[in-house]
């Protein structure tokens, strides 16, 4: 498993919430990374829209949301919009079986951003490494695996990010638009 899988119900305490903190693909993309995971079988095609994580799902304090809230409204004051370029299609295999479209454009924008994301009160570590993509397919036969790698590897979809979102697992388990921050930053030179 990966860091940014958001999978079924994790349990925790009432006290606490799970969150995680996406740049969702918008449409038409999303809708043909949609249907190609429902494609391949797999089980998370239709919990959470095609995005790149930000911040995987995390267990937070529920008092904690408000300075939450805070943090990542000011993480989104100091980032400006970006354009990014999804082209291609990678693996994490052998260490996960995890099939992705890659990050062209935009690598770095995600990087500062995840990287300002994962502080304060979302601090935490990651098990790997951050990558920036777009998972579309995760634990799947290797048939079915090797189907996206396939079919999806002349895909090139290009678009203007101008905002990330929050997500908040729900009691049933699945992922509910919690808030989208506006990126609103000064252009960076």
């Amino acid at each position: 498993m990966n860091d940014d899988t958001f999978v079924g119900r994790l349990q925790g305490p009432p006290e606490t919430a799970l969150l995680g903190v996406i740049v969702p693909v918008p449409d038409p993309w999303a809708a043909l990374l949609v249907d190609w995971r429902t494609k391949v079988g797999d089980p998370q095609a239709t919990l959470v829209p095609p995005h790149v994580t930000l911040l995987p799902p995390t267990e937070v304090p529920v008092g904690d949301r408000d300075a939450i809230t805070r943090h990542l409204e000011e993480v989104a004051a100091a980032h400006p919009p970006f354009d990014m370029h999804l082209a291609g299609t990678g693996t994490f295999r052998p260490v996960s079986d995890v099939v992705f479209v890659a990050v062209a454009r935009g690598i770095g924008n995600c990087e500062l951003l995840a990287d300002d994301v994962r502080q304060g009160p979302l601090a935490r570590t990651l098990s790997f490494p951050y990558h920036p993509h777009v998972t579309v397919a995760h634990d799947v036969p290797t048939d079915m695996q090797e189907l996206a790698y396939s079919g999806l590897q002349d895909l090139s979809a290009e678009f203007r990010v101008e905002h990330f979102t929050e997500f908040e697992q729900t009691a049933a388990g699945g992922w509910t638009v919690a808030r989208e921050y506006r990126l609103t930053g000064p252009e960076r030179r």
